[in-house]
């Protein structure tokens, strides 16, 4: 089993209560702040930090014109719910 390759160390402040937490939880599940921190934020990414990397992406796909036409979106979808209701 190969580890992820780790990045140069970021230095952060944390709000001491934040910092409290973390160790509380890196004592618990017998892991250290590293592994604990790196948890909370890849439970961020996955949650709103995809909304806005999605929202990121959306916005460089309107400015190189990567677009439909909402008329024509609408109208395939009227004629896809039409050909089930049929």
């Amino acid at each position: 089993m190969s580890k992820t390759p780790l990045s140069e160390p970021l230095t952060l402040r944390l709000p001491l209560d934040v910092q409290e937490d973390i160790e509380k939880i890196a004592v618990a599940s017998d892991r250290n702040r590293s592994w604990v921190i790196v948890r909370a934020l890849k439970a961020y990414l996955a949650g709103e930090g995809a909304d806005i990397l999605a929202i990121i992406k959306g916005r460089e796909q309107i400015a190189t014109g990567d677009v439909h036409d909402m008329d024509d979106v609408i109208r395939e979808i009227e004629a896809i719910v039409k050909s089930k209701a049929a």
